[in-house]
């Protein structure tokens, strides 16, 4: 046998191994891209809705939509959703995107569908993922009806044509596609606390836990960015790194039903200090609720502290 021949036997091992491998590289790539694949809502979720702004308002205050995507500026109308406002992360900074009714830099052109995906769903209306930034890990738990009765709303607000300013984000957290593997892992419609809730307590969780999102400020998240449920509503670091924002449950918080409602119907806490930072937009929002709501999210908070 020549060498030649010798020396192409020899190889033919090796561009099998290399065949197979390149196999496997691509079948496997073709798993993580189908995996990873934006998800809209179902049919079924979306069907035989029809938007009510006037209980849609209740759901802008109760969401706080206003206090992230209102202008950057401290004295903006906060019913004009120009976006802008920045907040930082481990990750990078995000910035708050135009959701004024502009058919050009906002939502204007959106259809109701395609805000319910967004807003439950995390995904745009071309498709792609949204950072959970936006805290649609929330609002996924939300009910459709509600999110009906906010886009028509919303609806009803200023245009505003102010760009929205693209994000800050480094490799490989700038890959959008990558947030499905993300939300397969973390995205769960759930509810964190559980048992057998009054009437009450069910409400204000709801409220708390789906509308308010208010896990997504005092509850800490792991490296990956996810809330953590074993401490929730435990405080956390503070996403600027300044400071740490405090725990509204467990050990250490022993706030009554009345201090809660009371503080989030007045801004005023137990000792008579006033609401400040970014809870003050919460509050202010919040302020607009009935009563019987603001007492639903205190039994709520300790119920979730016990």
């Amino acid at each position: 046998m020549s060498k030649a021949d010798s020396a192409r036997r020899g190889r033919k091992p090796v561009v099998k191994l290399l065949g197979a491998t390149a196999f496997v590289g691509a079948a496997a790539g073709m798993a993580l891209w189908w995996v990873s694949a934006p998800e809209p809502l179902s049919a079924a979720r979306l069907a035989g809705l029809s938007g009510d702004a006037q209980a849609g308002e209740a759901v802008f205050r109760a969401a706080g939509c206003a206090s992230c995507h209102m202008g950057a500026d401290p004295d903006a109308d906060p019913m004009v959703l120009a976006g802008g406002q920045a907040f930082q992360s481990g990750f990078g900074t995000f910035y708050a995107p135009n959701i004024s009714t502009d058919p050009t830099h906002g939502i204007g052109n959106w259809s109701r569908d395609e805000f319910l995906n967004a807003v439950m769903a995390g995904v745009s209306p071309d498709g792609q993922h949204y950072y959970p930034a936006f805290p649609y890990t929330a609002y996924i738990k939300a009910d459709p009806q509600d999110m009906a009765d906010l886009y028509a709303f919303m609806t009803t607000l200023p245009a505003d044509a102010t760009p929205s300013r693209p994000h800050d984000l480094g490799f490989p957290f700038n890959i959008r596609r990558g947030l499905g593997l993300w939300k397969a892992m973390y995205l769960d419609a759930g509810w964190t606390v559980t048992g057998d809730l009054t009437e009450t307590e069910t409400r204000g969780r709801y409220l708390a836990e789906a509308l308010a999102h208010c896990a997504e400020c005092h509850t800490p998240r792991n490296s990956l960015g996810a809330l953590q449920p074993d401490q929730w509503l435990l405080g956390a670091p503070n996403p600027s790194g300044q400071g740490r924002i405090p725990a509204i449950a467990g050990p250490g918080f022993d706030w009554t039903h009345f201090d809660i409602s009371a503080y989030l119907e007045s801004g005023f806490t137990p000792s008579f200090d006033v609401v400040g930072g970014s809870m003050a937009a919460v509050v202010a929002n919040l302020q607009h609720l009935d009563k019987t709501e603001l007492d639903a999210i205190a039994a709520y908070i300790l119920r979730a502290g016990e």
